[in-house]
């Protein structure tokens, strides 16, 4: 049985859709078969992955409100391994329409609930609030990975999340739990980035993955390209993160290219 993941934080910016599109490659890039959904009505992780959002004629969107087959939705991107349930801007009625719905904190689980046994991941890219789709996402998923940036404010608003994750577990999903904290957006010229990195860790502790994600030109860059990291600049400093991040899902060894690494590609004084 597959592996049904949400990347889930209720705040904008830090690093969902970059994490879900290149998580997701490096993933499938190691020979697994992914399915990414796109569940942000901005559909940012869609346009990512190189597909025109405004050309879509089958969508998420379709799934959830019109009982489109879910393998009706998917398309192939960048490798045959590799699946996208894409998103576009009809998603944004569907907060407001799922209301009406009978069980519809479930939909989304109902859909893919033959897509399990098809792949090994599923990625769920949530939209930057806790509404009815987050809810959807969190239903549906095995695990959620949280992204926090490392910047001014990092843990705020994560109680919320945290208490809406542990009511999702009480009442709709009791096998939820978090698969791991992954840190963001470092910059390891400034002490603020050391401070947040040191407060996240004694807060979640183990749960914290290994691999730190850094701020990346390259990484703002790809998504303008609609590519993954990897097919934009194999070779940076966030490619060989996000390749270090699918390692340790896979509990494969950890690729160590972390703060000596950065301020060497940076040239910043170690």
């Amino acid at each position: 049985m597959g592996k049904i993941i949400s990347v889930c934080n209720q705040k904008g910016g830090v690093g969902k859709t970059t994490t879900v599109v290149n998580l997701g490659y490096y993933l499938a890039y190691k020979g697994k078969k992914v399915l990414i959904i796109d569940l942000d009505p901005q559909a940012n992780a869609t346009s990512g992955l190189g597909v025109d959002k405004s050309k879509i004629e089958k969508s998420i969107y379709d799934v959830l409100i019109n009982n489109l087959k879910y393998d009706e939705a998917m398309q192939e991107v960048n490798m045959p391994q590799l699946k996208l349930m894409p998103s576009n801007i009809h998603l944004t009625g569907a907060e407001i329409e799922l209301v009406s719905f009978m069980n519809r904190e479930h939909r989304l689980k109902q859909a893919i609930k033959d897509a399990v046994s098809e792949f090994d991941f599923i990625l769920i890219d949530s939209p930057p609030s806790l509404g009815i789709l987050t809810i959807n996402s969190l239903a549906a998923c095995n695990a959620v990975l949280i992204p926090i940036q490392c910047e001014y404010y990092a843990l705020e608003g994560l109680s919320q999340l945290l208490n809406t994750i542990n009511l999702v577990k009480e009442n709709l999903n009791q096998n939820l739990e978090i698969q791991g904290v992954l840190l963001t957006m470092a910059d390891y010229r400034t002490n603020l980035t050391t401070e947040v990195i040191e407060e996240v860790k004694r807060f979640f502790k183990e749960k914290v993955f290994k691999t730190i994600i850094p701020r990346s030109i390259k990484l703002s860059e790809a998504p303008g390209f609609g590519q993954p990291i990897h097919l934009y600049d194999r070779h940076s400093i966030g490619a060989k993160t996000y390749m270090s991040l699918a390692n340790e899902i896979l509990g494969e060894p950890v690729i160590p290219e972390g703060e000596e690494a950065w301020k060497k590609e940076f040239s910043v004084e170690a």
